[in-house]
């Protein structure tokens, strides 16, 4: 019985993490500051406003906003094995700390997938931004992402890692070894993220398409790789779903091209 109560506990705060970060999410998308989660929108404020002091809150905002769409879309697909270990770990007066600490380690990466994701993406605007012909025809850089993306869903990198998300007991028996459980703990945190940033880089980097705070599209794109990652079936999602990515890249440039304009 007390398993079991404890086990729906857990769930029980779980939820209400994941819950949290959506509403936040939610509430900010509402609220005056809505655009640090709609990335084109502040990126134009951030590259305009000269104040080094502004560009770097912004940047912060951005991260909090980054953070909080991770903990929103990618938690929920990390559950089996965060799951996993806390029954392995149950014994230990500790368990919750090293839950803590796997979860803080798995949204770290995450967060720093952001941060390169964030400087590239300003490395690209420096280079093309100013360019006439690439300032009217913004939607070529969409198209790019969109192809980027699905071509990587038929990429050997994408099932290796994909691979590695789909076996959450056996990656918790290869990355933790019980000892050192501080440390260990984190670091199993920190291996499974970069397996989930693996094979989910490529749709995360479609955010910057659609807007950080697009909850529609967070839920859709969450939903996807979390199918991906934990259905018996979502493996062959895989590749249907790249010819999608890749079709709707293709029809964007159809319909802007000399005849349909």
């Amino acid at each position: 019985m007390r398993t079991a109560a404890e086990n729906r506990t857990f769930l029980a705060i779980m939820g209400a993490l994941i819950l949290l970060a959506w509403l936040t999410l939610w509430a900010w998308e509402h609220s005056p500051y809505s655009r640090y989660l709609h990335h084109g929108l502040w990126g134009q404020t951030t590259h305009t406003v000269l104040s080094v002091h502004y560009h770097g809150l912004s940047a912060m905002l951005y991260l909090v906003g980054w953070t909080l769409m991770t903990v929103a879309m990618m938690l929920p697909s990390t559950l089996p094995l965060i799951e996993i270990f806390r029954r392995l770990t149950i014994k230990r007066k500790n368990h919750l700390q090293l839950v803590a600490l796997v979860i803080a380690g798995y949204i770290t990466i995450w967060a720093g997938f952001g941060i390169v994701a964030h400087l590239g993406d300003w490395s690209l605007y420096q280079l093309l931004g100013r360019v006439p012909w690439v300032q009217s025809n913004g939607w070529v850089l969409g198209v790019g992402l969109l192809v980027l993306a699905g071509s990587f869903q038929f990429s050997a990198l994408k099932y290796r890692c994909l691979d590695k998300c789909r076996a959450p007991l056996s990656f918790v028996m290869q990355y933790w070894r019980g000892k050192n459980d501080e440390l260990h703990s984190f670091m199993l945190g920190v291996h499974h993220g970069i397996f989930c940033v693996g094979c989910c880089w490529a749709l995360m980097l479609l955010m910057f398409v659609v807007g950080t705070g697009s909850i529609g599209w967070m839920l859709a794109l969450g939903a996807i790789m979390a199918i991906e990652k934990n259905m018996p079936w979502g493996r062959k999602l895989s590749a249907p779903l790249g010819v999608a990515l890749i079709g709707v890249g293709l029809l964007i440039v159809l319909l802007h091209s000399p005849q349909f304009i």
